[in-house]
């Protein structure tokens, strides 16, 4: 997967995560484009060395998967550290 194709996936992902999550949550475009290109890049480490996943595709259902979960945790972390209010 190219790098352009892997920040798309990784805005997406951060923006699926966002509205996944409960409870108001601070930063923009920006924040979640940094988290969630964090979260698929550990979300698809996670994967491969778990469960040796491919992730070469970006159509693929695992890919996502991963890259949607790793981008929750990503963001469950962020707000435990910066002190994320429920709305």
């Amino acid at each position: 997967m190219g790098f352009l194709a892997f920040i798309l996936l990784g805005l997406i992902a951060g923006a699926i995560a966002k509205a996944i999550m409960p409870g108001k949550s601070g930063g923009g475009w920006f924040a979640t484009l940094i988290l969630g290109v964090i979260g698929a890049n550990i979300g698809g480490w996670l994967g491969s060395l778990l469960f040796n996943a491919p992730l070469e595709d970006f159509w693929s259902l695992q890919t996502w998967a991963l890259a949607i979960g790793g981008a929750l945790v990503v963001l469950l972390i962020w707000g435990m550290i910066t002190g994320r209010r429920k709305a």
